[in-house]
């Protein structure tokens, strides 16, 4: 993979760690870190040997928010024009699971690109909040509608509304995030979820982070749909002959993603 300025990625087994490395503006998050990290993501996804993927920041910010200095002077009609949000959506295209490792600030476009990975791991110095208001504007990433379906309307009312921060026992208790952690482990115990997800066949894995997600996207019957069509679908995988033939030899599966 090419060097990037903010961007840093290692290759730990079968997993992808993916660092944004902004440390002087705590990783706030502009185009061209942006572009980056979809790049990373993207290249990450299409590779074999890598089976899920993680990103962090470091201990004192996963992303502090947007860079508001390459936006302060725009209008609505170069806002619109900004690849920004676009880029920022792109995401939503990466088939392998993605663990957010979050240490410290989670603010603004940083909880907004923490919401949109599958999972959320958390030191217990971690801040979550979308302190847009207090720019004059709301969240444009997602924060609105992500952070509504995870924490429900009345919480999501009170941090967009108000700038409520989360402290990481409040998010968990809130469903935002999956667990936490000392600072010192939050990224080791990431990294072993993910080892343990990519340890699992691949083409079922995608399958089912892609009906989850569904779930947000479509009314009850038609997820039910795509599920059965998913299920169906693994039927012709080399991996779904392999999982039952070493459940039914007990042993374990050797996976190949076909």
């Amino acid at each position: 993979m090419a060097d990037k300025k903010f961007i840093v990625t290692e290759f730990i087994g079968k997993v992808g760690l993916v660092k944004l490395n902004r440390p002087e503006s705590y990783n706030s998050l502009n185009l061209q870190v942006l572009t980056e990290l979809m790049e990373s993501l993207k290249e990450l996804d299409e590779r074999d040997d890598i089976g899920a993927i993680v990103i962090t920041g470091d201990e004192k910010a996963f992303a502090a928010g947007a860079d508001i200095s390459a936006m302060a002077d725009a209008t609505t009609e170069e806002i619109k024009k900004s690849a920004f949000i676009p880029t920022f959506s792109l995401i939503r295209e990466i088939k392998k699971p993605i663990i957010a490792a979050v240490s410290g600030y989670c603010l603004g476009g940083g909880l907004e690109l923490a919401m949109s990975c599958d999972m959320i791991i958390a030191s217990t110095k971690s801040k979550f909040g979308q302190p847009e208001i207090n720019l004059g504007i709301i969240p444009g990433a997602g924060g609105t509608q992500r952070l509504t379906r995870s924490v429900g309307k009345v919480v999501a009312m009170e941090m967009i509304l108000n700038n409520r921060t989360l402290k990481a026992e409040e998010a968990l208790s809130l469903g935002l995030i999956n667990a936490v952690y000392p600072v010192e482990e939050f990224l080791e115990k990431s990294m072993s979820l993910a080892q343990d997800i990519a340890a699992r066949a691949p083409l079922a894995i995608q399958s089912a982070k892609h009906a989850i997600n569904q779930a947000y996207e479509l009314n009850l019957t038609k997820g039910l749909d795509e599920e059965r069509d998913l299920f169906f679908d693994l039927f012709s995988t080399q991996d779904q002959k392999e999982g039952m033939k070493a459940f039914l030899e007990k042993r374990k599966p050797s996976w190949t993603g076909r």
